[in-house]
């Protein structure tokens, strides 16, 4: 009887690791004092640094969770094809994971995403497809429109090679990851000391599942979706500008399985020119390094302490490293 499928999750830090996989997760909870100071407002900034893992993005997590335990269930059989939507992120959380764990991956993204995601998705070995953007999309700028024709190229992938799907959308693991992992460790590093949690939505699964975790261990804590201007739809509002440049959410898609049941406190609407502006500043006050949806979630908690939660702490996810934007105009 072959063996049961077991991914024995170790401490990076104090361990020699049977594989890079081993090594997502356990990322720093820093403090964005200098930020905050220089945008002159009352409270903290606290920035669980996900772009520190080895995909560089917050996608590893529940890529990674996703095929544990479509293993451990029987779900993905020892081999077989992965096949996966992705702007990039989770793309390379699952290249990375299939890497280790031996399977096929074949990731499919639109052509409106930035091409060194691309580039890092097949240098981890996965096989690119490139889906055409909608007619009158503009590069770089990813509708829903778009998506659509990515998720049908999925679909029939999935038939045609009887692969197994990586549904980052859909996939319990996208949100059982951060109870077992991403909660524990930001309760750990903070003390329970946060009062509030901004996040830019794509999948929903960082948003519902961190989100009703530090819900339930904090009392009176606080969720706020940041959403693009224009495309504020989680909020209900008519979208206006669906060619956003924050890559990776904001593509009008209401009904996300991870949020259905969540309790959502508020909604915060960030420009593509703020959320420019505060990654940059990242980069120039923090040392930190990130991309468009970062600086959304900076700009987010910013308002926040602008507001509502002046002199509270807020907590914010920096999504993934700027290396990923070099060809476009965030750092030009």
């Amino acid at each position: 009887m072959p063996k049961k499928f077991k991914f024995e999750r170790l401490n990076p830090g104090t361990n020699i690791l049977p594989s890079i996989a081993h090594a997502v997760g356990g990322t720093p909870l820093v403090d964005l004092s200098r930020l905050v100071k220089h945008f002159r407002v009352e409270g903290r900034i606290l920035a669980k640094c996900e772009y520190l893992n080895p995909g560089f993005s917050k996608k590893d997590r529940p890529a990674l969770q996703m095929l544990i335990e479509a293993r451990e269930n029987g779900a993905l059989k020892p081999g077989q094809t992965v096949v996966e939507r992705t702007s990039g992120n989770t793309g390379t959380g699952l290249a990375i994971a299939c890497a280790t764990l031996d399977h096929p991956f074949i990731a499919v993204i639109s052509k409106g995403n930035s091409i060194e995601r691309v580039r890092m998705m097949k240098a981890l070995g996965a096989r690119v497809i490139r889906v055409d953007q909608a007619p009158g999309s503009t590069p770089g700028q990813v509708t829903g429109e778009d998506q659509k024709l990515v998720v049908a190229e999925v679909e029939r992938l999935v038939k045609k090679l009887g692969a197994f799907r990586a549904d980052q959308f859909n996939l319990p693991a996208i949100l059982n990851v951060h109870h077992e992992t991403t909660g524990p460790e930001i309760i750990k590093q903070s003390g329970g000391a946060i009062d509030a949690y901004a996040d830019f939505i794509g999948s929903g699964g960082w948003f519902g599942g961190l989100g009703a975790y530090l819900k339930a261990e904090i009392p009176g804590f606080k969720c706020y979706a940041v959403e693009p201007e224009g495309a504020e739809s989680l909020a209900g509002n008519t979208v206006t500008k669906p060619a956003h440049v924050i890559q990776g959410g904001g593509y009008c898609l209401e009904d996300l399985m991870a949020i259905r049941d969540m309790e959502i406190d508020g909604y915060l609407s960030v420009s593509d020119g703020r959320a420019k502006e505060c990654a940059r500043a990242l980069a120039r006050y923090e040392g930190i390094f990130a991309g468009f949806s970062s600086g959304a979630n900076v700009a987010g908690a910013l308002e926040l302490l602008a507001g509502n939660c002046k002199g509270k702490t807020v907590l914010v996810v920096i999504c993934d490293s700027g290396l990923k934007y070099l060809s476009t105009g965030l750092w030009e």
